[in-house]
């Protein structure tokens, strides 16, 4: 029966290929936060792995792969990033007509590189055996992700391993190999089902494989995770009493002039919301302040007034600078003391392409997003800051916390990490949602605990494991007073970074080349 699938598969040509590898891809995302039906990777897997036997007896093999690659990423990929259409909503008459374009555009972007480790794998001595596909497979799914959080700033929205971010147990994997580590992992458990319909084993082989590959495999994932948890109790930094605040600010109406005392009123008065215990720390979004706060002295005043006494506000506010007698702008997390000064200021290093700024500006026949008539202008790069009361921070700015690995700055540990975000930008459902996952990902990383402020949710105090200490969800306005949780010492991925996945990747693939060179195709 599964052979006699993996047979019409494998024969499929034309539109019949295009709509399958559509379909298994579009399915596939359904893994992905916030639906979490994980268990639909392996039929995409195994669909996937027995269309690709079928690009074997085409003219140009690693062509049929790319385009069996293209496809099934182009669904994956449209379904699984399509609030891209959200913030080209939010002023329709300015920048609507692009959601036809955007998220075809970027589905399309991302399928790249599904499309490039699918035609790898068809182009490598892989056939001999569906085990040998399978491992390769998994490989350079993995390297290919890797490329992509790399390549053009980088964008590792959305990497396979964050399909198990309902799933505390098996996230602790993290901790050794990253989330790509987890990728990895991942594609293993969920294309190894497809060794079942290949004949040229035997059975008793073949169930064998799928046991050990899948059953097994997360099952001593899960198992290790949840011992480590067992395990775990995270102690609080004494005196510290964070207040994170929520306004809820819609983003059509976030910078109205004539709303502008609104919105800081709103947070003040949240700030300032009476409780059994005082709060030593406040803390606001990015582009909380309406104003450029540092450069305003009586915008600085007035917001005085949230800063507990002895304590800090800190806040996001864009700064204004000057280079060589030009105006530059800055997305910028701000300190402020009680007496109205600024303590402490990091601008933010990796800014989002067409939102922040467009890249090749005068060359792009289009603008930012974000209504402005200038660019953004990124800070020196990643960097610690010293906070009174509070442990060393490492500040992350909006989507800086979604590259992994690359959240603290080399050779340096804080004792916390900080993601201002203003999350409104990506709607109500699926966007705010990965966003969250993706840095709560980077907690269990790197064994620090990660405060997270948004304009309109997710706020969270995530701990080092990635357990939800406190939270305020989607569409919430309010407060949530909190400890801050202590750090871990340094995991293993802490200390080697990517270099553990990359090389679990390359490793696999050499083992599946050892394979398919051992077994000779028919």
């Amino acid at each position: 029966m599964l052979s006699h699938l993996a047979d019409r598969a494998a024969a499929a040509r034309g539109p019949q290929r295009i709509l399958s590898c559509f379909l298994l891809g579009a399915v596939s995302a359904l893994a992905l936060p916030p639906f979490h039906l994980v268990p639909l990777l392996v039929p995409a897997f195994v669909g996937l792995l027995w269309l690709l036997g079928g690009a074997d007896a085409a003219a140009k093999p690693w062509r049929a792969g790319l385009w069996i690659g293209f496809w099934f990423g182009f669904g994956h990929n449209l379904i699984g990033v399509h609030w891209i259409a959200e913030p080209l909503l939010v002023n329709p008459s300015r920048t609507g007509l692009l959601v036809p374009f955007a998220l075809p555009g970027l589905a399309s972007a991302l399928a790249v590189f599904p499309a490039m480790a699918c035609a790898a794998v068809v182009a490598l001595p892989l056939r001999g055996t569906m085990l040998a596909r399978v491992i390769g497979l998994a490989a350079v799914w993995a390297l290919a992700e890797f490329v992509r959080g790399h390549i053009f700033t980088g964008f590792p929205w959305n990497l396979l391993g964050y399909v198990w971010a309902g799933s505390p147990a098996i996230m602790q994997v993290a901790s050794l190999g990253g989330v790509l580590g987890l990728s990895t992992l991942t594609a293993l458990a969920a294309g190894m089902p497809a060794v079942l319909a290949d004949t040229r084993v035997a059975l008793p082989s073949r169930l064998a494989f799928v046991a050990a590959g899948t059953v097994l495999l997360l099952m001593a994932l899960w198992g290790g995770g949840a011992a480590r948890l067992a395990a775990s109790e995270v102690a609080l930094v004494p005196d510290v009493r964070l207040r994170l605040v929520q306004a809820n600010i819609a983003q059509r109406d976030k910078w109205d002039p004539q709303l502008r005392a609104l919105h800081l009123d709103r947070h003040l008065a949240l700030s300032r919301t009476p409780s059994e215990v005082v709060p030593t720390h406040v803390i606001w979004p990015e582009t909380a302040v309406p104003f450029l706060l540092p450069n305003d002295t009586l915008a600085r005043t007035r917001v005085t007034v949230a800063v507990p006494a002895n304590g800090r506000l800190i806040t996001g506010s864009v700064r204004s600078t000057y280079q060589n007698n030009e105006r530059q702008l800055r997305n910028a997390l701000v300190v402020l003391d009680d007496s109205a000064d600024v303590a402490q200021v990091y601008d933010k290093s990796h800014l989002v392409p067409f939102g922040e700024y467009v890249p090749l500006r005068g060359v792009l026949p289009i603008d930012r997003v974000v209504p402005g008539q200038s660019d953004f202008v990124a800070g020196s790069g990643r960097r610690l800051l010293a906070i009174d009361g509070l442990p060393w921070v490492s500040p992350l700015i909006c989507y800086e916390a979604i590259f992994s690995g690359r959240v603290t700055p080399p050779g340096e540990r804080p004792g916390w990490m900080l993601n201002l975000t203003n999350d409104a930008w990506f709607g109500t459902f699926a966007g705010p949602q990965q966003h969250f996952a993706i840095a709560s990902a980077r907690a269990v990383e790197e064994g620090l605990p990660m405060v997270r402020v948004a304009n309109t949710g997710i706020s969270a105090v995530v701990d080092p494991y990635g357990r939800v200490v406190a939270r305020l969800g989607i569409g919430e306005r309010g407060i949530l007073d909190s400890g801050l949780p202590m750090a871990l010492p340094e995991t293993i991925f802490a200390r080697w970074g990517e270099t553990i996945p990359v090389a679990l990747a390359v490793f696999s693939l050499l083992f599946a080349l050892m394979l398919g060179s051992r077994i000779k195709a028919p």
